[in-house]
């Protein structure tokens, strides 16, 4: 599986829309695994992660149209870009 684990730094005010615009897309893409967002209970950022059934599937979804225009409406609720950690998880466990 591959994917990647990301901070999101949501603007005042802007948590709960961000939330709710990171949960409105029902579809799965190509590939897809899992979608999970959590709510740390140290701060007021939220953590995301998007896992993948391998690279390609991961980077096709990438550079889809439409997951660009998610990103802007994303962006819109954030004060700073996403660090971004892509990589390959190596370890899978409570399947």
């Amino acid at each position: 599986m591959y994917g990647s684990i990301f901070n999101l730094k949501p603007k005042k005010e802007k948590k709960q829309a961000l939330i709710d615009t990171l949960g409105d897309n029902s579809s799965v893409p190509d590939g897809g695994v899992a979608w999970l967002v959590m709510n740390p209970d140290s701060n007021g950022d939220l953590i995301a992660i998007a896992i993948f059934k391998d690279k390609e599937s991961y980077k096709l979804n990438a550079e889809k149209p439409e997951t660009h225009s998610n990103f802007i409406k994303m962006m819109s609720y954030l004060d700073e870009e996403p660090v971004w950690n892509d990589g390959s998880f190596i370890i899978s466990e409570f399947n």
